[in-house]
């Protein structure tokens, strides 16, 4: 007998535990808590300022709780659509309907609140739009992951953890620009990641952007939703745009050449890590050396 198939009372804590450890997509973990360093590493005006007791209980609120809240939620109410899903088979977890499922989302999106004087009151908008933001998404009576355009606008969710954490760590709001390129990077990145899901999306009646613009114009949209991110990034300085630019390039070279989307999906994680590497290095290079 499965985990998943068992009975509530024949799944023990640790077999639990490494469910809910699947199920909060380990591969992205770093696409909470990466913004996070980065907010920290451009905030900081010390040293001391990246160690603080603050910046530590975000990164880990971001690293791991945030993530079971987020596809906690996400797979509670894609029980049906994912019954179809080739990815729940391998790369994720499939919900079946187990009861401390929603218990821990619960949990995961109370944990901000003890968090609240730590990281003041400049931060607060940015941990409230994650969870409403995260809930809305998937859950009703919003669920914006069927309307299209907004699947992907409220996906902006992504940059609420490096927003708080700057906000936080600087006692003021991230630059606009910032925040503009920070939206529309999160749009792209939404918006692909959704590309392999076009076919079971289409299956049960399922309406999101990709679905409505179907894989070639897809591809286009994240690539303008890119350009327009290095724009602004490159507005604030001319290399941070020129580091963004490696987005519309990967999608234009996947666009063209003869890779399945499915299998370039799997390389983001691994990308979007470098790039917030090489984001965090240049923040860290201003404090050190700036």
């Amino acid at each position: 007998m499965t985990q998943e198939s068992a009975a509530p009372s024949e799944v023990s804590v640790g077999e639990q535990l490494s469910y809910l450890l699947t199920l909060s997509r380990p591969r992205f973990w770093l696409y909470l808590a990466g913004p996070v360093v980065v907010g920290v590493a451009y905030a900081a005006a010390s040293v001391e300022d990246l160690f603080s007791p603050t910046v530590i209980g975000l990164f880990a609120y971001f690293l791991l709780p945030a993530n079971v809240f987020l596809y906690g939620i996400n797979d509670i109410y894609d029980r049906e659509i994912d019954a179809a899903n080739p990815k729940k088979e391998t790369k994720e977890a499939r919900y079946r309907g187990q009861g401390y499922v929603p218990a821990a989302v619960g949990l995961c999106a109370a944990l901000p609140i003890p968090l609240v004087p730590l990281v003041g009151t400049a931060a607060v908008p940015w941990l409230v739009a994650f969870l409403v933001l995260g809930a809305a998404y998937s859950a009703p009576p919003a669920r914006f992951k069927t309307t299209p355009l907004l699947d992907s606008v409220s996906n902006g969710l992504y940059i609420t953890p490096g927003a708080a954490a700057y906000a936080a760590v600087a006692g003021s709001q991230p630059p606009l620009l910032a925040i503009a390129g920070g939206w529309l990077w999160a749009m792209g990145m939404h918006t692909f990641s959704a590309i392999p899901d076009i076919e079971p999306d289409r299956e049960t009646g399922t309406r999101t952007t990709a679905t409505v613009l179907g894989e070639r114009r897809t591809y286009a949209y994240c690539g303008a939703c890119w350009l327009a991110s290095a724009a602004a990034f490159g507005a604030l300085d001319v290399r941070l745009g020129a580091l963004m630019l490696v987005y519309p390039a990967l999608v234009a070279a996947i666009a063209t050449a003869s890779v399945a989307v499915d299998r370039a999906y799997w390389w983001f994680p691994a990308i979007n890590t470098v790039v917030g590497a090489v984001l965090t290095m240049g923040g860290l290079w201003r404090l050190l050396y700036g």
